[in-house]
């Protein structure tokens, strides 16, 4: 290669000066003869060149693919991807469709309980949807995107569900029949090891933003983090203290103190696999679990009904995004939307009208492993 540059070059230096010596006594009577002869020589020496130059369409592509990054992982066997716009893929992760039916086998005696009905999720066949190329992930791509990670699921019931979800798919279903009764203890935490694909996994008992709050101080102050992170609250604060200001504040404090944390930026895109030493200096995956559409007329009490209604929860929604907690306002955490994918699902999708058909957690749970993906870089 470096000998045909070498010819090239000197092809073009016998075409630039050689005409140029010939002729410039003769061109340089007449100006504008000689500006005429000088642009052919130089297009004539840029026919010679372009072969080794790149083209202007390769420039263009070059620059227009600088922002997307490139990782090669030589630790597993995942192919490298190379997302254009990761930030619009993440965007369109909840564009989620849902069809929801009646069981072959209605029973009549529970009437529109949500076990009367199938649920089917797909995301949308949008073409800027198709093109981010998102999967629903089996259990052996579940077994090679967490292998060897740490995972913490904090917050309150939706977070057990969300917890109780990642287990369905991690285990086989009678083990996941023997640790629901663990899971499900009033107000405890939860952990396991699976032990096929070394995931350490920690459910935390904090129904309120300040648990929360104290959960990140603990992991500053030991410098241990985990690779996944999924916190969530709301709900109790909404029953319990009906103040929407306070839980804003609340939200606050547990923004800084998460920021204040991270090793690294908490800017979008933690680079490199999903997988790290508990020890590691890396940031964690930060995920936000939202609250879930509130049904006031199905909720089970009347002090929910009365303390829970759609006024508050637009309240708390509101202080959601003015704490600049989440991401797209500026904050550490990316939305794992259950409010909206629990709306699109509806009425048929819930008993209490608080807690939703497992297909809704299931649903967020695999738009976390797509984000995971594409922060780091990865398709299974």
């Amino acid at each position: 290669m470096f000998g045909a540059v070498q010819f090239g070059l000197f092809a073009a230096c016998v075409v630039l000066f050689v005409p140029m010596g010939m002729a410039g006594w003769h061109l340089s009577r007449n100006k504008v003869l000689f500006f005429s002869g000088a642009l052919f020589i130089t297009l004539a020496v840029g026919v010679h060149l372009t072969p080794y130059f790149p083209s202007v369409t390769d420039f263009i592509t070059s620059v227009k693919s600088s922002s997307s990054v490139v990782v090669v992982d030589n630790n597993n066997d995942h192919d490298v991807v190379v997302v254009e716009d990761r930030e619009t893929c993440v965007s369109l992760l909840h564009e989620i469709t849902w069809e929801v039916m009646p069981s072959k086998v209605f029973d009549p005696l529970l009437n529109n309980n949500s076990l009367n009905y199938q649920k089917f999720w797909s995301w949308s066949r949008l073409d800027s949807v198709d093109l981010c190329e998102f999967q629903k992930l089996k259990r052996n791509d579940v077994l090679d995107l967490l292998n060897g990670s740490w995972v913490m699921v904090a917050g309150d019931s939706q977070a057990r569900i969300f917890t109780l979800s990642l287990l369905s798919l991690v285990l086989d279903s009678k083990r996941v029949e023997s640790v629901k009764s663990f899971l499900f203890k009033r107000h405890s935490d939860y952990h396991i090891v699976v032990d096929e694909m070394d995931l350490k996994l920690d459910f935390i008992w904090a129904p309120y933003p300040n648990n929360l709050t104290d959960l990140a101080t603990k992991f500053k102050r030991k410098h241990l983090y985990p690779d996944v992170l999924v916190m969530g609250s709301g709900l109790w604060h909404m029953l319990h203290v009906t103040n929407a200001s306070d839980y804003g504040a609340l939200l606050r404090l547990l923004r800084n103190s998460v920021t204040s944390m991270l090793p690294v930026s908490p800017k979008f895109g933690n680079d490199g696999p999903v997988m790290g030493s508990v020890s590691s200096v890396r940031s964690p995956h930060l995920f936000w679990l939202g609250m879930p559409t509130l049904i006031n007329s199905m909720l089970n009490t009347q002090e929910k009904r009365v303390k829970m209604n759609d006024v508050v929860q637009g309240e708390y929604d509101r202080e959601v995004r003015k704490s600049s907690i989440l991401r797209e306002f500026g904050g550490p955490f990316q939305l794992l939307d259950i409010g909206s994918l629990s709306l699109n699902c509806g009425i048929k999708c819930t008993d209490d009208g608080m807690h939703y058909d497992s297909a809704v957690y299931e649903a967020e749970l695999h738009i976390m492993f797509n984000a995971l993906l594409i922060e780091s870089h990865q398709k299974l």
